[in-house]
């Protein structure tokens, strides 16, 4: 047989295909998935799950005359690869290739752009209302999965559905699974539906024997229609959905091909708000990826046959270090919790919770709520570590300002994954959180340079410090051990890591150890600089930054954040009239997906570059009369 994922060009060519068809086709997609992010790396346990899903999807509708909204959109794959970008799925995720998430700018066929969890309701809502206001007639389909339905902003979207039941369709993708396995009440819920046949099959037969009765018997229908709600209610407690305005059709099979399109018809020809619950199973197709979901959520490359990945090496990471730290502080710390939103393993805390399950707390997909619970905790008495992503952290900013920083309580936030994570884009890059804490009172931000300083940190805002406090740190391994970092902590005091007379670098985090690099190519040139470790973000060290200054009269400041989000320009006020600086920060743009690496040079903030420029600026290109290249 012909291989059918060749002639496949563009969604009209999926409405062409039979049921036996699109199953073929649907092994094809996995094998070509397989193979492609094997090699590019990406989110291939949740675009395992959904082919069959994408495949129902474009056959019964028309995109982009509809709207099809991924919810995150980590399982967008095989919608990209039916609308026309297979051939460029070798760029995925690399620089100037294709993005591994929605982007409007892209393809006409992604309508919204996502990336954070639980958005995707109300944007389907704003759409059909949009709809609605021009008077047309399109559909608009969110896909949502059980782990992002935990969010509250999702269930906000939710009940706004119901105040004017606005037509579109919500398809809940029920994999059991978000990063970590999917907790709380909403998830306990959705298994009581999964596991009540009784239900399935008595609604079945009800409405079977309703739409049999004739026109005649209408008093009948309703007596039976309302039994089949009561019979509902008693078999299902708490049909949620339907309470809240959306009618409920499933649970359906989300590899099974024929009942996807017979369930996606009817919710087309409902005038009402529908949901469609599908289930699905994560890493469908390749059995590494379904025995352990949670090690091919996102993946680097990796060796098909095994499934291991082919990164040299085992260096733990700063998410390793940060889960081996708070097990030795919770050996000596018994008023101590941790706190994750559905990140347990994303943060290297699965060794914690298995050491202390009792003092963990994973709260689902719910940021607000885990740092308002913080502030709860902390106001009785107990210290807690909240453990986010940096981009992550954006959605509860009111929470650290409202109820952790005006309480001045004691909350230790570890931010994971802060200043450029690479390759996963605009909406996971770690560069905001510097400069949207430093600017709330009470609150204290520091950034470590090495594993070590990181180590010393965390036990001085957990042991020693008593206000709210921030710990911001990048992803993946560092091999670098920077000169003095096991020099004690102090709050808002730096530390000179290199002397020198020429030059002053100043820097924070693991932008120290470019300023290390920088030093080095500069003493190749017969400069010599002077590295300073700020340490704190957030108060900054005024003394030694005037200090430094004041011996070198030149100062480079390296600040991996935008120019307008910076802690350079306040480092300025304080230089002694006279200093030439020069400020390298990133510019003032969200910056898109690449390794780290090619980021930074393409935004001229590797060390190469520094160099080059501070040579430039305050040389002219030229050092003890020989010209400096």
């Amino acid at each position: 047989m012909n291989s059918i994922i060749v002639r496949i060009k563009r969604p009209e060519d999926i409405k062409k295909l039979s049921i036996e068809e699109m199953d073929v086709l649907s092994q094809e997609i996995r094998e070509f998935l397989i193979e492609s992010i094997s090699k590019t790396g990406g989110h291939l346990a949740s675009n395992l799950g959904v082919v069959e899903l994408t495949l129902a999807l474009h056959h019964v509708f028309n995109f982009p005359q509809d709207k099809l909204i991924w919810d995150v959109g980590h399982q967008s794959y095989t919608h990209k690869i039916l609308t026309g970008r297979k051939d460029a799925m070798s760029t995925l995720r690399q620089l100037n290739g294709l993005s591994g998430f929605p982007k409007r700018e892209e393809s006409e066929y992604d309508c919204f752009d996502t990336g954070h969890s639980s958005t995707s309701i109300s944007a389907a809502v704003g759409m059909a209302r949009a709809r609605d206001l021009r008077k047309e007639k399109n559909e608009v389909i969110a896909v949502i999965g059980d782990g992002a339905l935990t969010g509250g902003m999702a269930f906000e979207a939710i009940n706004d559905v119901s105040r004017n039941h606005s037509k579109m369709i919500v398809i809940l993708n029920d994999n059991e699974m978000s990063i970590s396995e999917n907790v709380g009440g909403l998830s306990h819920h959705l298994s009581t539906i999964r596991t009540a046949p009784a239900y399935l099959t008595t609604k079945k037969d009800i409405e079977i024997l309703v739409s049999r009765i004739p026109v005649a018997g209408k008093k009948i229908k309703k007596v039976l229609s309302r039994a089949k709600g009561s019979l509902k209610k008693f078999l299902v407690p708490n049909m949620l959905f339907e309470e809240l305005g959306l009618k409920y059709l499933g649970p359906v099979d989300g590899h099974d091909t024929a009942a996807l399109i017979k369930v996606m018809k009817r919710a087309k020809r409902e005038k009402e708000p529908v949901l469609i619950h599908v289930r699905t199973k994560k890493g469908k197709g390749y059995r590494p990826a379904e025995d352990r979901p949670n090690d091919f959520h996102g993946v680097s490359s990796f060796d098909i046959e095994t499934g291991e990945s082919k990164k040299m090496g085992s260096k733990p990471t700063y998410s390793d270090v940060f889960g081996n730290k708070m097990c030795r502080i919770a050996s000596n710390k018994k008023d101590l919790a941790v706190i994750s939103a559905a990140m347990i393993d994303g943060t290297g805390l699965s060794k914690f919770e298995k050491k202390y399950p009792e003092m963990i707390f994973d709260v689902g997909i719910a940021e607000q709520h885990a740092v308002t619970m913080a502030a709860g905790m902390a106001a009785d008495g107990i210290t807690p570590v909240v453990a986010l992503y940096s981009s992550f952290l954006q959605r509860a900013y009111d929470q650290v300002v409202h109820d952790v920083a005006t309480q001045n309580l004691h909350v230790v936030f570890a931010l994971d994954r802060a200043g450029l994570v690479g390759n996963d884009g605009e909406t996971h890059q770690g560069v905001f959180d510097a400069a949207f804490l430093s600017q709330i009172p009470n609150m204290t931000v520091m950034a470590p340079a090495d594993y070590r300083e990181f180590e010393n940190m965390l036990e001085f805002a957990v042991n020693e410090h008593n206000a709210p406090i921030s710990i911001r740190y990048p992803r993946g391994s560092s091999s670098v051990t920077v000169n003095r970092s096991d020099t004690p902590v102090a709050r808002g005091k730096g530390i000179v890591v290199e002397a020198g007379r020429d030059i002053s670098i100043i820097a924070s985090g693991k932008m120290v150890s470019t300023a290390l690099e920088v030093r080095t190519l500069l003493a190749e040139k017969g400069i010599n600089a002077e590295v300073v470790n700020l340490r704190f973000i957030k108060p900054l060290d005024e003394n030694l930054v005037r200090k430094t200054a004041s011996k070198t009269g030149r100062v480079v400041i390296i600040d991996e954040a935008p120019a307008d989000g910076t802690f350079a320009y306040k480092l300025m006020s304080m230089l002694p009239e006279n200093t030439r600086t020069l400020i390298k920060t990133l510019p003032d743009e969200f910056i898109r997906h690449g390794s780290v690496d090619e980021l930074l040079k393409l935004n001229r903030m590797d060390a190469q570059s520094i160099a080059s420029e501070a040579i430039e600026k305050f040389y002219g290109g030229y050092f003890n009369h020989e010209k400096i290249s």
